[in-house]
């Protein structure tokens, strides 16, 4: 089998099981406690419990309708993946329709939490291969089409809008409550999914024996180090800045070792939103 071949095939393996558990979120938690959630699937859910019609006939009408009308507008710009998420979904949600009559757990707000990790989980397991599952973010494309807003404000108008709109179908402002914590764990989720193990720390280490705490970086936690000069303000002494940039699970370590080369070293540690490189993520383009 070439190489592109089954990078392909791994690729949608795992989308798959990503729109899987995405879908089980939503047939095990949150259909069951009559809970509605963001995007198309939110609102096909609302669709579901007013009027009974199928979620996955509504979430699949609607996209085709949105990837119809971004083709015309946007241009055939679409992924195959995006089209393929959304004929997965279409099918999990038809198999896994009704799958239990009760949640898996007697307390709303347990499902709401539950099913919305699963969701979160389920669309990073997907964005990080590349796919998408359409819906609300194929509209925000055709909105930045003509109106300079980011499509993360975007997308969450419409989760709030149509959570909202499911107090017209339960007349219960717990079930809106329960919606928007769902949407709220599916967001967190989500983004400690995808940056989860991959988080990464800035280090800056002013100290006196900046050599040895330069040499166990560079040894022992195996990465880059940077040391530049620097000048005390106050003492008007010059100084050697260490900085490096490592994982966060990796930052342990470094601090107990850095105590005992010297207890009185000054360490500023930040958070970073991506790091490209050598030891670190590819650069995708």
């Amino acid at each position: 089998m070439k190489p592109k071949l089954a990078t392909v095939i791994k690729d949608y393996s795992i989308i798959t099981f990503g729109l899987l558990l995405y879908v089980l979120g939503w047939q095990l938690f949150l259909i069951p406690a009559k809970i509605t959630g963001g995007g198309v699937s939110g609102f096909a859910a609302v669709v579901y419990f007013a009027t009974k019609i199928p979620i996955s006939a509504t979430f699949l009408v609607i996209n085709a309708i949105l990837v119809l009308i971004a083709i015309k507008i946007l241009g055939a710009s679409f992924g195959v993946k995006t089209i393929y998420s959304i004929a997965a979904l279409s099918v999990f949600f038809a198999i896994f329709q009704n799958i239990l009559e009760k949640p898996l757990v007697d307390d709303t707000f347990l499902s709401a939490v539950l099913g919305g990790m699963a969701g979160g989980i389920g669309l990073g397991i997907v964005f990080s291969r590349g796919g998408s599952t359409g819906g609300t973010d194929i509209f925000a494309m055709i909105i930045m089409k003509y109106r300079n807003i980011s499509p993360g404000k975007i997308i969450m108008l419409c989760d709030v809008v149509i959570i909202a709109s499911s107090y017209f179908v339960f007349q219960s402002p717990e079930k809106l409550v329960y919606g928007y914590v769902s949407m709220w764990v599916v967001s967190y989720s989500l983004d400690s999914f995808l940056s989860g193990a991959n988080r990464s720390a800035q280090m800056f280490i002013f100290s006196a024996k900046y050599e040895e705490i330069a040499d166990f970086i560079t040894r022992d936690a195996y990465r880059g180090v940077t040391v530049f000069d620097g000048v005390g303000w106050y003492s008007k002494e010059n100084i050697k800045i260490v900085i490096s940039i490592v994982r966060k699970k990796e930052t342990s370590a470094i601090f107990r070792k850095i105590k005992e080369i010297d207890p009185n070293a000054f360490i500023s540690m930040g958070s970073v939103m991506g790091v490209y490189g050598q030891g670190f993520e590819k650069l995708k383009l």
